[in-house]
């Protein structure tokens, strides 16, 4: 009886070994590909996957956090790669991937060895459950790779050199990623001493501060920086930082790329569907006026602060961002880890809408945004179906296995938690994406459930994935 084990699992992707290969080369492409739904973080990378090069992993064995570190030993450009554990959980794990050209496109064989310390006493049931978490974690990775090489065939047939600001937030760490392993160039903003190895660049906003002697000619900015709303009663001094910070920010920015000698010829600014305020069950468009909340103000002026980037011809894009769904930050995660034994069945009414989007289809349409020219002026960036809270509430529920208990009434939560309660607890906002849509998007992920699903690692009916021995 041999005391290691193997997992193999094989997919087929629309294009070239080597373009599947080189994906995985670029840096970005390790956190494409972890389960969403597994909490694990890349600390700190060196080098590449060529050998000699490093990765070390924060992962979650349950709730108990451990390192894993692995070393690249193998590489063979287009044809394979190979990685093994140096320390972490198992007393061995070997990771070889390989990639063949097939009249279908590329096939992608990953094949894995791994034993754990006293496998050998070990009932076999634990290593079938471990072949099951590997399964359900190439099966995300199967539909991320498949999904990212449609998108950058599109939209990534040339690099660009692009500045992000809030790269370090919950969107700004999925749309880093997806924009390296298609051969983008990016540069982040930081507000600490930049790591010039790492592309980064200073500035200070709050102090009118940007260090443009070390940044170099880009073609895009995208900004995304801002304070924390947060989901606590907000102070004025909160209300005023929420302000400030998206106002002199965006300005700062705007004023700055319009000054350049080179100046980009796309400024990508973040907002939020929050413009329209509580419109109730009005599906609203980009020519919906701003609605009279404090939200809705910030939103206004946020967009107005970025007119100085548009009046200098350079094509300005206001995106009016929905709730972006992902298990790693952000309102799905609060849901989810505030909840662990059963949900609040709605809040208030339970009927106000909630327009949300996946975030690998919030990042996707930053890509599509830069690389579309016919778009610019205001953009709702949401998926096609928005719900009630009482339908999030009963879908999320369905998904996790979890019941629901009683509903949350609103004199409660506007007593505790005052203005926000009202302007982002109990507020309906359901917005059309069919500008988004007119412009050629495709979403991945259109339905609740099956987005749900995908991003929780639960299987979704009507799918068809084995367990390969």
């Amino acid at each position: 009886m041999t005391n290691v084990s193997t997992f193999t699992y094989s997919s087929v992707y629309p294009c070239s070994a080597r373009e599947l290969y080189d994906y995985h080369a670029r840096p970005g492409a390790l956190e494409r590909l972890l389960p969403p739904w597994e909490r694990n973080t890349l600390i700190r990378r060196v080098g590449s996957i060529k050998p000699g090069g490093k990765v070390l992993l924060k992962i979650h064995i349950g709730p108990i956090p451990l390192l894993w570190e692995a070393h690249h030993i193998e590489d063979v450009p287009g044809v394979r790669f190979k990685d093994i554990q140096h320390r972490g959980p198992f007393s061995q794990f070997s990771h070889t991937h390989s990639f063949s050209n097939t009249e279908a496109g590329c096939k992608l064989d990953d094949h894995i060895n791994f034993s754990l310390p006293g496998q050998a006493l070990l009932p076999p049931i634990v290593a079938t459950q471990i072949r099951k978490k590997l399964q359900r974690s190439f099966e995300y990775r199967q539909h991320v790779l498949y999904e990212d090489i449609l998108l950058h065939q599109r939209y990534s047939q040339k690099p660009l050199s692009i500045l992000i600001s809030g790269a370090s937030g919950t969107l700004g760490k999925t749309l880093v990623p997806m924009l390296t392993t298609g051969g983008h160039k990016v540069f982040t903003l930081v507000r600490r001493k930049p790591d010039t190895d790492k592309q980064e660049i200073y500035w200070q906003p709050a102090k009118g501060k940007i260090d443009t002697g070390n940044l170099p000619p880009v073609d895009a900015v995208i900004h995304l920086a801002g304070e924390y709303i947060g989901l606590t009663r907000w102070s004025e001094a909160k209300k005023r930082r929420v302000l400030e910070s998206r106002v002199k920010g965006t300005q700062l920015l705007a004023e700055t790329i319009a000054a350049l000698p080179n100046p980009p010829q796309v400024f990508l600014s973040a907002s939020a569907v929050g413009y329209y305020g509580d419109r109730a069950d009005t599906l609203l468009t980009e020519e919906d006026p701003p609605g009279t909340g404090f939200i809705s103000n910030v939103c206004a002026r946020w967009e107005k602060a970025a007119l100085p980037a548009q009046k200098s011809n350079i094509r300005t894009i206001f995106m009016r961002l929905g709730v972006g769904l992902t298990p790693q930050g952000g309102a799905l995660n609060r849901l989810i880890s505030t909840s662990p034994l059963a949900y609040i069945r709605y809040f208030g009414s339970g009927n106000q809408y909630i327009s949300w989007m996946s975030i690998d289809d919030m990042a996707a349409a930053m890509l599509h945004c830069l690389a579309t020219p016919t778009l610019s002026g205001a953009v709702n960036i949401a998926a096609p179906s928005p719900v009630t809270n009482k339908e999030l509430i009963e879908i999320l529920s369905r998904v996790t296995s979890r019941p629901r208990v009683h509903p949350l009434p609103a004199t409660l939560l506007t007593t505790v938690f005052g203005q926000m309660a009202s302007e982002i607890m109990l507020s309906s906002c359901r917005v059309s994406c069919g500008k988004l849509q007119d412009s050629g998007f495709r979403f991945r992920h259109e339905n609740l459930e099956s987005t749900l699903r995908r991003i929780l690692g639960k299987k979704i009916p009507g799918s068809h994935g084995e367990e390969r021995p």
